[in-house]
């Protein structure tokens, strides 16, 4: 039996790529059309008839997107998926997908922003209402869940202060009770997290950060049963249009290549990154899912192989000013959302803050949210040092 690295490595480098039917290229072809003839009548008719039975329109399958697809599901551990054109796309169509008026929605507290909005402000126009949870404790779930609950989202690590989820009991829980779980899997990509090996129905995560690798492009990723995907396929995807363009999937393609070595570089860089601010005096914690420092611990070792870029760090000042003054004093780090790209960022919480707002009592609102890119780490620490020593 093939080893998890050989598995891997025919996912990422032969997995639906069929060579010999594009001129034995070794890069895929873009396959950037519209829509695909047929010679028969009887053909057409099919094809019409259930879009995912072959290529009609690339709304709905192209054969870029579709070498994508087998490598995305292959490494979630799921039957099929879906690409979008980004995350947010995955989340409404998801979502959407598994809702009527009516009904009730368990999700983690503050999870990604276009979740929220969904939840808050989409749905409650359907009759659909959400309540909100610490996620980390089991019998929040179970206290939560109403008679109408048709959906458990979850966000395990949250991408601001990475709480958990206990995955396994959590999708044990929904089992039981024949509700849909969905969980939004960016911060680990499968390869740190496998979330459909842990029981649930239906994983998202952002391509546009880990995977794309690159900061040049969007994308979203669906996971689940053929039969879900094929639902979701049918409904939401055609009918919103939100499917990935060739181009991009064909830079997502390029992206897989190189992404363990890439998490693995990340993964070593992070530790010393980590250990710097530690120790500094002008740093008051940091906030890490793999440090032991960090409330759950013991339950990211269990649920994750390994913890990626991001870490918050809280600075010891209560002054607006010198945060703002660190932040600008970056030569390296750039200001930025997102993660994931070939470059290292920061991200400061008082940046959605208005000033006026602004409590320096409240850590989180001195807290700064950092991703360890691919640059050398001598030349990352250097670069926080100087800015720290001028606040």
């Amino acid at each position: 039996m093939a080893n998890l690295s050989d598995d891997l490595s025919h996912i990422l480098n032969e997995l639906g790529e069929d060579r010999e039917h594009y001129f034995n290229a070794v890069s895929p072809p873009i396959i950037q059309t519209s829509n695909f003839i047929f010679k028969k009548v009887e053909d057409l008719r099919r094809g019409l008839d259930d879009e995912m039975s072959g290529y009609l329109y690339s709304r709905g399958l192209n054969p870029t997107v579709e070498i994508l697809r087998k490598k995305l599901a292959a490494m979630d551990g799921a039957e099929d998926c879906l690409v979008f054109n980004s995350g947010a796309a995955a989340i409404f169509a998801a979502i959407l997908a598994n809702v009527k008026a009516g009904d009730h929605i368990v999700s983690v507290r503050s999870p990604y922003t276009w979740a929220q909005r969904m939840f808050d402000i989409v749905l409650p126009r359907f009759g659909v209402t959400t309540t909100y949870i610490d996620g980390t404790k089991i019998e929040n779930w179970e206290q939560a869940t109403q008679s109408n609950t048709t959906l458990y989202y979850l966000e395990s690590p949250n991408s601001w202060n990475f709480a958990l989820q206990d995955i396994r009991a959590v999708a044990s829980l929904a089992k039981s009770k024949n509700i849909t779980s969905l969980i939004d899997n960016s911060y680990c990509t499968p390869l740190q997290q496998n979330v459909m090996e842990m029981g649930i129905d239906l994983a998202i995560q952002t391509a546009t950060k880990y995977i794309s690798g690159h900061s040049d492009t969007l994308g979203g990723v669906l996971g689940g049963s053929r039969g879900m995907i094929k639902r979701i396929f049918d409904s939401e995807y055609l009918n919103i249009g939100s499917g990935i363009q060739p181009f991009n999937a064909w830079l997502l393609i390029r992206g897989l290549r190189t992404l363990p070595l890439r998490l693995d570089r990340i993964n070593q860089s992070t530790s010393q990154l980590i250990n710097f601010l530690k120790q500094h005096p002008k740093i008051e914690s940091i906030i890490f899912p793999f440090d032991p420092s960090f409330p759950q611990y013991e339950l990211a070792k269990q649920q994750m192989k390994s913890a990626g870029g991001l870490v918050t760090f809280i600075m010891k000042t209560k002054s607006r000013e010198k945060i703002v003054g660190f932040c600008e004093s970056l030569n390296h780090f750039m200001m930025a959302v997102s993660w994931g790209g070939h470059e290292s960022l920061i991200l400061p919480q008082c940046a959605g803050i208005k000033p006026s707002d602004f409590d320096g009592n409240n850590s989180g609102h001195r807290s700064i949210r950092m991703y360890v890119g691919l640059e050398e780490p001598a030349y990352l620490i250097a670069d926080l040092e100087q800015a720290l020593d001028k606040t």
